[in-house]
């Protein structure tokens, strides 16, 4: 019988000490077929993790879940959908609200995923009651994301809702009016009037609001303008 390789004589922590630093999904299912001693060690990697960022992965529902799930210490995770990369659906956000780390989260994006609606965002967000800022931009979510984004976030500073089109002002008014801890909402890209962003000054006028806008100059013609309404003041 050989000798044992050194490698194989490290314990399982220091193991997963070192599996913390690879950032690879791919290399860490290589590294977790090896042995049933990697296999553990990879799996108390993923329970020491705080952040998780699929962008750019080509995960499906199943293997994103699978993963989430083993992070018990996960503060931040990131699925925001890349050009060859991440697409989860409905169904994923289901299983990844099932896991015991969404309770502490801290930080999630969803930015850009265009296969989740708001059955998947509500199962999800209901169970995240941590959440302090949540990037979901470029999706196809309604009010009734925001009504349960409202109820379940009381500690949210931070939301992005670039291109949300479906999104109203009575949503935003809710979320702005239960969400007292909000300091900045993006609605770049939205059809919100600015009537809207007035009322949600009224409500709190701290609040930085970040918005592009077509304003009338003159008599002539219409510019694209960005607009940063907050306390008192306003930028271009």
């Amino acid at each position: 019988m050989g000798e044992e390789a050194e490698i194989d004589r490290l314990p399982i922590d220091l193991l997963a000490h070192i599996f913390v630093l690879i950032t690879s999904f791919t290399d860490l299912a290589q590294a977790r077929s090896v042995c049933k001693k990697w296999k553990q060690g990879v799996k108390q990697s993923l329970a020491r993790r705080e952040t998780l960022s699929f962008a750019g992965w080509r995960m499906d529902d199943d293997s994103t879940a699978r993963l989430v799930r083993h992070a018990y210490n996960l503060k931040e995770l990131d699925i925001s959908r890349s050009r060859w990369g991440c697409q989860i659906s409905d169904n994923g956000l289901s299983q990844i609200s099932l896991a015991k780390c969404v309770s502490n989260l801290t930080s999630i994006s969803l930015w850009g995923m265009t296969g989740i609606t708001d059955k998947g965002v509500v199962q999800l967000i209901s169970r995240a009651n941590s959440l302090q800022h949540l990037n979901i931009g470029g999706t196809f979510i309604t009010d009734e994301s925001l009504f349960a984004i409202a109820n379940s976030c009381p500690h949210l500073k931070t939301i992005v809702l670039w291109s949300c089109r479906h999104v109203t002002e009575s949503g935003l008014l809710v979320l702005v009016n239960k969400c007292r801890k909000l300091e900045s909402i993006n609605v770049w890209g939205t059809r919100v009037p600015v009537d809207c962003f007035l009322g949600l000054l009224t409500i709190s006028p701290a609040l930085q609001i970040k918005s592009r806008l077509m304003l009338d100059v003159g008599s002539a013609s219409l510019w694209p303008v960005v607009l940063l309404f907050g306390a008192s003041h306003v930028v271009g």
